[in-house]
C-alpha cells in the first residue's frame, strides 16, 4: 500500500537537488483538499492557502513531493485505513505502521522522501516513527505553528518532523520554526544529566534502551513519575473530547470507517467531570516532570512498551491502547519529546528510545538524540 494519498511536486523555487519532504493530509497544501484520509471529507474543497509550516518549507527550499496517508481523522494508533489503504511498515510488512501519521513514517522509512511532517496529539508522530524504525519529534506544545492544520482547536496537538537521521530532523526544524537554534541542537552534550523514569515495558525493549544509554556515557539516575499512568488516562479523556468537538458532526454522514465511528460515539459521552479531573492531572503531571527536569537535563525512556503488533492481530481485536502509555502523557504536559530507533539484541526490528526535555528546549532533545545516534553508529 502506498504511503502517499497524492503525489505533488511543489518545487517551483527548489533546486534540482533540493531535499524532499511529504506532508500529512491533515495539513493544508494550497489547491489540494485536506481530507484526513476520510471518505467523509473526500469532497472537501481545495485549501485556499498553504499551512504556515508548508509555506516555510517552500521558502527554505524544500521540495514537497506528496500528501501522506494516515489513520482516518488522525484518531487511531494502528495506521490501518480501509478507505485509503494501510501504509507498509518498512521494518516488517506484516506489522502495523502505527498511527496516526502512518504514511509519513512509512514514506521516510521506505526512503521515498528525505523527511515528512506529521501531527502528534496522543503520540501520532512518535508511535509510527517507533513502529517504522525512524526518528520522529513532537516539539514543545505551541512552538511550531498549527495555522492551517486540522483540528483547528486543540490543547494537545503538535506538528513535527520524521527523518532517518538527526541532521535532517534539525534541518526541518530550522525551516518550520524560526526560533529554532541549530547551533544548540548540534552542540556537544557531554556532561548533561539523564533521568530514567521507571516504567513498564517488555524486557527486550528495556534492555535496548538501557544499552543505548550506557553507550552514550551520559550520567543517569532512575526516577519515579507518580502521575504517569494518571496522565495517560487524562490524555485519553482530553483527546476524546477535543476530537468529538472537531469531527463529531461527521457521525451521521454514513461515510466513516467502523473503528472511527465507534471511537467518536464513545467520545461523545466524555463527561465534564472527567475533563475537570483530567485538567487537574495535567497540572500535577506537568509540575512533576518540571521538577524532575530541575535536576536533570532530559528524560530517557522507551517510546512504546512493546513492539508493534501484526495487522492481522489488530484486525481481530487485539487492543493497541497501551501502545501510547509512555508517549501520550507528554502530549498532556506539552514537553518536547523525540523517538530515535535503537537496536534490539538478536532482533531485526528496532525499538524506540524516547527523549523528553524541558519546555522550549527542543534543541537539547535534538542534541542528545544526535549524540545517541552517533554513539550507536560507532558501536555498530
Amino acid at each position: 500500500m502506498s504511503a502517499f494519498l497524492q503525489r505533488l511536486d511543489l518545487a517551483s523555487h527548489a533546486a534540482a537537488d533540493a531535499p524532499t519532504i511529504a506532508i500529512k493530509d491533515s495539513i493544508d497544501v494550497a489547491r489540494y483538499p485536506t481530507t484526513a484520509a476520510s471518505r467523509a471529507l473526500a469532497d472537501a474543497p481545495p485549501a485556499p492557502r498553504h499551512a504556515q509550516v508548508v509555506q516555510r518549507l517552500l521558502d527554505a527550499g524544500w521540495r514537497i513531493t506528496g500528501k501522506t496517508n494516515m489513520h482516518e481523522l488522525a484518531f487511531g494508533m494502528t495506521g490501518i485505513n480501509d478507505f485509503t489503504g494501510t501504509p507498509l511498515n518498512p521494518q516488517d510488512h506484516a506489522r502495523i505502521p502505527g498511527g496516526s501519521s502512518s504514511g509519513s513514517a512509512s514514506a521516510v522509512g521506505l526512503r521515498l522522501v528525505d523527511a515528512a511532517l506529521g501531527t502528534d496529539t496522543g503520540g501520532s508522530v512518535r508511535c509510527p516513527a517507533a513502529c517504522c524504525g525512524v526518528i520522529g519529534l513532537k516539539p514543545t506544545f505551541g512552538r511550531v505553528s498549527r495555522e492551517g492544520v486540522a483540528p483547528h482547536q486543540t490543547s494537545l496537538d503538535c506538528v513535527g518532523p520524521f527523518a532517518r537521521d538527526m541532521n535532517t530532523v534539525i534541518d526541518v526544524m530550522l525551516a518550520i520554526d524560526p526560533s529554532f537554534h541549530g547551533g544548540r541542537a548540534r552542540r556537544e552534550v557531554t556532561g548533561l544529566r539523564v533521568a530514567l523514569p521507571d516504567v513498564e515495558a517488555d524486557g527486550e525493549i528495556r534492555h535496548a534502551v538501557a544499552a543505548a544509554v550506557a553507550h552514550s556515557e551520559l550520567a543517569s539516575r532512575t526516577v519515579q513519575l507518580k502521575y504517569m499512568r494518571d496522565a495517560f488516562t487524562a490524555g485519553l479523556a482530553v483527546i476524546n473530547a477535543e476530537t468529538w468537538r472537531a469531527f463529531g458532526h461527521l457521525v451521521g454522514s454514513g461515510m466513516l470507517g467502523p473503528d472511527i465511528l465507534a471511537r467518536l460515539n464513545a467520545a461523545a459521552n466524555t463527561p465534564a467531570s472527567e475533563l475537570d479531573a483530567a485538567e487537574r492531572i495535567r497540572r500535577r503531571f506537568t509540575d512533576e516532570v518540571d521538577r524532575v527536569l530541575e535536576d536533570a537535563d532530559i528524560l530517557i525512556l522507551p517510546t512504546m512498551p512493546s513492539l508493534p503488533i501484526t495487522i492481522e492481530a489488530a484486525r481481530t481485536g487485539t487492543s493497541v491502547i497501551a501502545m501510547s502509555s509512555l508517549i501520550r502523557p507528554f502530549n498532556l504536559s506539552g514537553h518536547p519529546a523525540l523517538t530515535v530507533p535503537v537496536p534490539i539484541e538478536g532482533a531485526s526490528l528496532k525499538a524506540g528510545l524516547q527523549i523528553v526535555g524541558r519546555k522550549g528546549d527542543d534543541e537539547t532533545v535534538c542534541a542528545v538524540a544526535a549524540h545517541i545516534e552517533a554513539t550507536l553508529a560507532s558501536n555498530a
